[in-house]
């Protein structure tokens, strides 16, 4: 979005958001104080009261019809078999019929944090860092700062006495860093009623690419999650008496899945390259100005290990070729010291991301053909079997849209910057849902920065990406509302 556009006249706007600003960290350090953990079932009362905190604040703003939406027992595996999902909180601001009507989307819950992990601070006790202007605390950027952005906005026009530009609608989950049970048949029975006259669903819950440079991004890679379950002897056993004269469930599950992937990064399952998606000129094009170096994946992994070493080669691996990862053993020991046990049962997990245009029940095929001949060629006695255990969809938009230039035309004005037009590596699975069922464009609006940390210790929110984040949602109401 390069060429000049007609600025609105949202100055008095962004000027109360820094006068707001320390009740906004306020709002967002009492949301961080509540540790609402979605995997772990001691911590749901804590999800729920997060849920109750947010129709508290919502109810002050003056929304209306908000409701908390039950969404019954959790499904297995569970510890507690009467275990209840954390309801959905709904919201509306505004029900103009001659207003557009924006459904913003957001997560309440968290990733599980412990002091003894690595963190500095206490997780859970938001540090501000006042000297270089960072907000550490779970939750910070994933996804509770933006959630309250959204609450923030709407103080900010109460205190100017300003209209909304669109009608709002709310829609926040507890269940994000669990899988979203719930979410999807909700948003389905919810489209043609709560959801009736939605006109664009807007997302922030992804991140720049780098430190320095706004992004909007316009497509995600989707995730199929496999496991590979093989079963020898009836219990764990000393390999001191059965090493060397039984068939170890371990030694078969490495073996294959040595041939899922080459240390280069390259799938090894025949047909999956296949199905992707020729790059065409103008995708292309748009790896041109993007704001990225080698040395930013090095500080953002930790180490030199790159297996690319140009912007193009590492952008298009990362966001628009698939990529197989080997995630971990289950039954194995990895405890500390030398235990000599012979693990019964053991079972290789794994995940593909998925691009445009993988056929999702092809590459299961593929997958299950490719393991199964593999195990053959072992002609062990062992029980084998390989599984899905979930998938969700890549998913690609259109970068010039209304709502992608409305929210470019909001960056630029509050950054003074045009922004990347990126995708992302990782998956947001509600993004196609929305799309399906509503039948509108979703946006991804990302707040915080690419070393933010969300899901590792420190996480962390810059207060500028705050704060300016909070003038960039409100920026795009209005530009997309005068769209």
């Amino acid at each position: 979005m390069s060429e000049k556009y007609e600025k609105l006249p949202l100055e008095p706007f962004f000027k109360t958001i820094d006068e707001l600003q320390p009740k906004f960290i306020e709002r967002l350090q009492k949301a961080i104080a509540i540790p609402s953990v979605s995997s772990d079932e001691s911590l749901r009362p804590k999800v729920v009261e997060m849920a109750h905190f947010l129709v508290g604040e919502l109810e002050s703003l003056g929304f209306t019809d908000i409701q908390l939406k039950d969404l019954g027992t959790q499904p297995p595996p569970v510890q507690d078999a009467n275990l209840q999902l954390p309801p959905i909180v709904l919201g509306r601001y505004g029900q103009d019929p001659k207003k557009k009507t924006v459904l913003v989307y957001g997560h309440y819950d968290v990733q599980p944090a412990l002091k003894d992990d690595g963190w500095s601070t206490e997780p859970f006790d938001m540090h501000y860092d006042k000297a270089n202007g960072i907000l550490y605390g779970r939750g910070s950027t994933d996804d509770k700062g933006p959630v309250m952005g959204w609450l923030n906005v709407i103080e900010a026009h109460r205190k100017l006495g300003w209209e909304l530009p669109v009608n709002l609608v709310v829609c926040f989950e507890g269940m994000e860093e669990s899988g979203s049970l719930g979410l999807d048949e909700l948003v389905a029975k919810e489209a043609k009623q709560y959801f009736k006259n939605v006109d664009q669903v807007t997302i922030s819950d992804n991140y720049w690419l780098g430190t320095t440079k706004p992004v909007l991004t316009y497509g995600l890679r989707g995730c199929n999650y496999y496991q590979i379950i093989v079963k020898g002897p009836g219990a764990d056993l000393h390999s001191g008496i059965f090493g060397g004269i039984i068939a170890e469930p371990m030694t078969d599950l490495v073996k294959i899945m040595s041939t899922l992937v080459d240390g280069k990064g390259k799938i090894q399952i025949p047909g999956v390259y296949d199905m992707v998606a020729p790059l065409t000129e103008k995708e292309d094009k748009l790896y041109d100005n993007i704001d990225f170096s080698v040395d930013e994946l090095n500080a953002a992994a930790g180490s030199d290990t790159a297996l690319h070493q140009n912007k193009r080669d590492i952008l298009k691996h990362r966001w628009r070729y698939p990529s197989l990862s080997l995630h971990g053993i289950e039954g194995a020991f990895s405890g500390a010291g030398a235990k000599t046990v012979i693990p019964s049962k053991v079972v290789g997990k794994f995940s593909i991301r998925t691009v445009p245009n993988i056929d999702l029940a092809k590459l299961d095929q593929l997958v299950f053909k490719h393991i199964n001949e593999e195990f053959a060629k072992l002609n062990s006695p062992n029980e084998f079997k390989v599984e899905l255990i979930h998938d969700g969809n890549y998913w690609v938009s259109d970068p010039f849209n209304e709502s992608f230039q409305a929210a470019a035309k909001a960056t630029e004005d509050v950054w003074n910057i045009v922004p990347d037009f990126t995708r992302e590596g990782g998956s947001i699975p509600i993004t196609l849902t929305f799309e399906k069922e509503l039948g509108v464009d979703v946006l991804l609006l990302p707040m915080g920065r690419g070393d933010d940390g969300a899901h590792s210790i420190n996480e962390k929110l810059d207060v500028s990406n705050y704060i300016n984040g909070c003038k960039t949602l409100g920026g795009f109401l209005h530009y997309y509302g005068k769209s």
